[in-house]
């Protein structure tokens, strides 16, 4: 659970500063395909008894025809997301990220049927409306240039960032069922996919750096994000199959609390700021949302 929020928090920032070079952010989609190739090759090597003593799962193989299109879903949830925290400050694109719940609710809906019960509902609203103000403040154009602010570019990537992991969200679960996998199993197959599929399109969207002028610097926080997302990956399977979706819905709120007031001291704002308004409402709604959810879940157990 502790390295899950760790490397989630590692990831989340050093990404922030690969990004501030403007020659590593546009390439993006090479920059994915790296992080789902690192991911691969740790999953290969935990699933050989070779390698570990007790493997964590049992590989299983799918048709690139089947897995395709949630491949091609995956790769846009690496990509969106992180062009938004390119142009966006780490508070803005972490509290945009809390949109992934009533949107997928609305794509379970939309797709299934699926209803939430009318106080989760009620709960998501503060929740939507804390974002609206924090990305209103947050991309307001400031006289003091150490504060860091988003751009409209950060606002519409975080937008079809959440758009593009909701879809991808509520896919894994018709997947599970169609194909008989677990999420590890899943990744394993998505993730070599989605890195040669994007092969085909790294040489026209990508304008790559002089690799040679790269500081030294810069190829550790590049290696260090690698290495971030398979322990992200790897612990979070660990997490679930090990201590249920609880644990896992309350590491996630440490990890939203933990990053927006990381990014908030770094972002330079007042405690005064009109933003952290925002911040609070959707932090609160989420919570709220998430309490009712598992309150729910408990009455339906018993």
């Amino acid at each position: 659970m502790v390295v899950n929020i760790l490397a989630t928090i590692g990831i989340v920032f050093t990404n922030k500063a690969i990004f501030a070079d403007t020659s590593l952010k546009l390439a993006q989609l090479s920059f994915a395909a790296f992080h789902f190739f690192v991911t691969w090759l740790t999953l290969f090597a935990v699933s050989r008894p070779r390698t570990v003593a007790a493997p964590l799962f049992t590989p299983r193989r799918a048709s690139i025809r089947d897995i395709a299109p949630l491949s091609v879903a995956m790769s846009l949830n690496v990509i969106l997301p992180n062009l938004s925290l390119a142009y966006s400050t780490v508070t803005f694109y972490q509290i945009a990220r809390i949109l992934l719940t009533p949107t997928v609710a609305l794509m379970n809906y939309g797709l299934y049927g699926a209803t939430l019960p009318r106080a989760g509902i009620v709960a998501l609203v503060p929740a939507c409306v804390g974002v609206a103000v924090v990305s209103y403040y947050d991309s307001m154009a400031s006289t003091d240039d150490s504060v860091k602010t988003t751009s409209d570019l950060g606002v519409v990537f975080a937008f079809a960032g959440i758009f593009a992991s909701s879809l991808y969200t509520v896919w894994i679960s018709s997947y599970h069922r169609k194909l008989n996998m677990s999420s590890v199993q899943l990744l394993y197959n998505q993730a070599p996919v989605s890195a040669f599929l994007l092969l085909y399109a790294i040489p026209f969207v990508d304008r790559f750096p002089v690799w040679s002028r790269l500081a030294p610097s810069r190829w550790v926080l590049i290696v260090a994000s690698g290495l971030f997302a398979s322990l992200i990956n790897v612990s979070q399977f660990f997490i679930i199959a090990q201590t249920g979706p609880v644990s896992s819905t309350v590491v996630g709120h440490v990890k939203t609390c933990t990053i927006v007031a990381l990014g908030w001291i770094t972002s330079g704002r007042a405690i005064g700021d009109k933003s952290v308004i925002g911040v609070i409402i959707a932090v609160c709604g989420i919570l709220a949302y998430s309490g009712i959810m598992l309150k729910g879940k408990a009455h339906q157990g018993r």
